[in-house]
């Protein structure tokens, strides 16, 4: 079983836990640490020949191109994880479209790619931004992995289907690819995606829920991270302990997990494992949910 394997490039003070102890005002005068983290993340993708998708913010696309250029070089597929890094939920339809606009723009100019995948921050696209899908989809998207079927605090949309499936918009369809959550034996579901999961519990947890949509459901599981998850040199800008938590507990160990993650499974970029059917039509779609 292939499984998704994808990085979501933003620099260290565009993370939603840590928005509210800086501003946008003044990204411009933190140093960039992610050169050096998209370098050392090419170099363990090479040495384990694997290919990924990287969504990528435009602001970051804008100020770094090199980088961005340095990953397609390299055979990734580039995706786009929208402009400024602002929750969906918190827009107007007519602004998240500009922001996407901008995005896809940025990113044309960084490495010639019109990226055709999208995700959202913090997984943003919740039940009541789901309007965004139809944007998307007139924008050109074809794949978007946005939805987190799980219960939290900022995202999520419980009872969301746990794998791929076509949905349709006024736009028409597009293929939306849940993050990687795991089955329960008394009905919840448990997020094992990556990210702060993969940071904060053993790695035992995440290979177990893997393992699990692998054999049990013969499903490909999406997982993800984002660069400064592997950066233990970067600037602690989040205060106050449970968002302290959340954006630096288990960075010294994270690159070990990786390693070992791309050891113990096969994994490919979301297009090539979530290749577009022949034909969109959607037979088991929730039109509802899309409306």
């Amino acid at each position: 079983m292939i499984n998704v394997f994808s990085i979501d490039v933003e620099e260290y003070f565009h993370p939603t836990e840590v928005q509210p102890f800086t501003s946008p005002g003044q990204w411009e005068h933190y140093p960039s640490r992610v050169p050096g983290q998209i370098g050392r993340i090419l170099d363990l993708l090479d040495a384990k020949q694997v290919k990924a998708t990287f969504f990528v913010l435009g602001w970051v696309a804008e100020r770094q191109p090199a980088a961005i250029r340095a990953i397609r070089a390299a055979g990734h597929e580039i995706g786009c994880h929208s402009y400024a890094h602002r929750l969906v939920y918190q827009m107007t339809p007519a602004e998240f479209r500009e922001d996407t606009r901008r995005a896809v723009a940025a990113i044309e100019d960084a490495c010639g790619i019109t990226a055709t995948a999208y995700r959202a921050p913090s997984y943003s696209i919740t039940r009541q931004s789901l309007w965004a899908l139809d944007i998307l989809a007139s924008c050109g998207f074809t794949h978007d992995s946005s939805i987190y079927p799980i219960a939290h605090d900022r995202y999520g949309i419980p009872g969301f289907g746990r794998h791929a499936q076509v949905l349709p918009t006024a736009s028409g369809p597009i293929l939306e690819v849940p993050v990687a959550t795991a089955a329960l034996w008394n009905g919840a579901v448990a997020p094992v995606g990556g990210g702060a999961y993969l940071r904060l519990l053993p790695y035992r947890y995440t290979a177990a829920g893997i393992r699990r949509i692998n054999r049990a459901e013969r499903q490909p599981a999406c997982v993800y991270f984002h660069p400064w998850e592997i950066d233990c040199g970067q600037p602690r800008l989040a205060e106050g302990r449970i968002s302290h938590l959340r954006t630096y507990g288990g960075v010294s160990g994270m690159l070990g997990k990786l390693e070992r993650l791309l050891s113990d499974f096969r994994f490919s970029t979301l297009q090539q494992v979530h290749a577009l059917p022949g034909s969109l039509s959607a037979p088991g779609a929730t039109p509802a949910l899309v409306a």
